[in-house]
């Protein structure tokens, strides 16, 4: 990990460029340069007894500075706002692999070697196995601390004139010592209460994040019905219609098959009442939701909502469901998907000398997820109000264009150097603080992910808990309420602005009415 982190803050912005005639140098700088230096100097070139005056350019934005870094010339320009939402999301990402790393078979005699690390546990789960579960549980807490001190260092920056910007869009080596620092710390912790306090801090945690998932799967839903619709009505309309209906009932097909197999595998013993109930509920709310977004009203209000939103989230909530489902305490009515498919597998402890399977389908899906959340947070360009308002964002600063850099000198017309433009000057397009603090939740997510959700105590089995079957399903429920609000909200704010500008012109007499969309 060491390593890895080296490597990405030794290239912390090394973009040196280095005009020379005949030949080109590189130049790697470890000091702020927020201009061009120029030095002049001579070289012989023999056999010419003529001197050539050669002019050296250097631009090397320091490890240290404001810019953010790109490990290689090859990388495109781009906007600071967006280089560095991505350095600090594969920081996370280095960090979540060292995690599996973790869990791997073979592992433990190393993590054993760690003093006091697994001493003096007495319990129906054997060290061996325990140390796993600890390290992730360490190297989480340190990876959240981390993002959380960023988090309330950068409460109210409104500019990257700020200070504290500096430190949030450089200083990379420092900042991942820092961090690392705090990992190898947390492995010294004294047990005591800490696994037991720290998994339900995660489990908030997860909750949140989860929550957060939903609103960005929802932002995501919105601004791609939004692409196609539009360029349906730009050109070729039955080709983009063809797809837009084509990933609808994609969406659809996949939710029925999922409910089909949940009724089958997950509800066939009579003490199963549960996921009978979670199944059949789950199912009546995203019909319901389905059917509010195609009202004549609703389309009337707003010709562009459609299916294709209420799909994706419908498939969203087949997974939390299944999700669910696989963290029941009784394993008979959670079969895993490979005793599904016929192989035998075991999933909690009982005895010494068994082994708990850290590796289950719904725990790598989750990652996917997270991955792609994470990731899609960090790029997007979407101005939607209402993920502005959970992300702290103003509305008139979340569109972020990748290929596009004020004329303010940054760059010079014609410069073909790849660097990251400080498009933050004005304002900052995100919130730096928001941002650290979704990491934040991100890392405990990870945690529960990783750990799938097992409460460790000494007298007991480690296995899941009912709590984490209750924060899947109501994270849900929660779903279907925010795209239904979603759909309502904006059909009342269409309303609204209707009975305005009706009245406005029935009182002052208007033209045109021009509908609005």
């Amino acid at each position: 990990m060491g390593s890895v982190l080296g490597l990405c803050s030794m290239a912390s912005w090394f973009d040196s460029v280095v005009r020379v005639k005949p030949f080109f140098i590189m130049v790697a700088g470890f000091f702020d340069s927020g201009g061009t230096n120029k030095f002049e100097f001579d070289i012989n070139t023999p056999p010419s007894p003529n001197k050539q005056k050669l002019t050296l350019q250097l631009k090397i934005p320091c490890l240290c500075g404001s810019a953010p870094c790109l490990l290689c010339r090859c990388c495109p320009s781009g906007n600071n706002s967006t280089v560095t939402r991505l350095i600090y999301a594969l920081f996370l990402l280095v960090g979540v692999c060292v995690a599996c790393v973790m869990l791997i078979p073979g592992m433990e005699e190393q993590l054993n070697k760690i003093p006091g690390f697994c001493e003096n546990e007495k319990g129906m789960v054997p060290c061996n196995i325990l140390v796993g579960y600890k390290a992730v549980y360490r190297l989480c807490f340190g990876l959240a601390m981390f993002y959380l001190l960023l988090s309330l260092l950068m409460i109210k920056v409104k500019s990257s004139s700020d200070p504290r910007a500096a430190i949030h869009n450089g200083f990379w080596f420092f900042k991942f010592a820092a961090a690392i620092a705090i990992i190898i710390g947390a492995f010294f912790i004294p047990e005591g209460t800490f696994t037991t306090v720290w998994f339900y801090v995660g489990m908030a945690g997860a909750f949140c994040f989860i929550l957060i998932q939903l609103v960005l799967l929802i932002d995501f839903a919105h601004s791609w019905n939004e692409s196609w619709v539009e360029k349906m009505e730009e050109g070729n309309s039955r080709c983009w219609y063809a797809a837009l209906l084509s990933a609808t009932a994609l969406n659809y097909l996949l939710s029925l098959v999922a409910i089909v197999l949940f009724f089958v595998y997950y509800t066939h013993p009579a003490s199963c009442a549960e996921n009978k109930a979670f199944i059949s509920v789950n199912m009546l709310l995203c019909l319901g939701a389905s059917i509010m977004s195609i009202l004549p009203k609703i389309q009337e209000s707003q010709p562009r909502s459609g299916l294709l939103q209420s799909s994706v989230i419908t498939v969203y909530t087949m997974y939390l469901t299944w999700s669910a489902m696989t963290n029941e305490p009784e394993t008979e009515c959670n079969p895993s998907l490979l005793n599904i498919i016929g192989y035998n597998t075991t999933s909690t402890v009982s005895k010494e000398g068994q082994s708990v399977q850290w590796w289950h389908t719904q725990g790598i899906i989750g990652l996917i997820l997270f991955l792609l959340c994470v990731f899609y947070s960090s790029i997007r360009t979407s101005n939607n109000s209402q993920v502005n308002k959970l992300t702290l964002t103003s509305d008139e600063s979340t569109l972020i264009e990748d290929g596009g850099a004020r004329n303010d000198g940054s760059l010079e017309d014609g410069d073909d150097v790849h660097r990251a433009v400080d498009n933050e000057r004005d304002g900052v397009t995100y919130s730096y603080s928001f941002f650290h603090f979704m990491l934040f939740l991100a890392s405990l997510y990870i945690m529960m992910t990783l750990t799938n959700w097992y409460r460790y105590e000494p007298s007991r089995e480690m296995k899941s808990q009912w709590t984490a079957v209750w924060v899947k399903i109501s994270s849900s429920w929660i779903g279907i309420v925010l795209l239904a609000k979603r759909i309502s909200m904006r059909f009342r704010m269409n309303q609204e602005l209707y009975e305005y500008v009706g009245g406005y012109c029935k009182e002052h007499g208007c033209p045109k009415i021009v509908k609005i969309v």
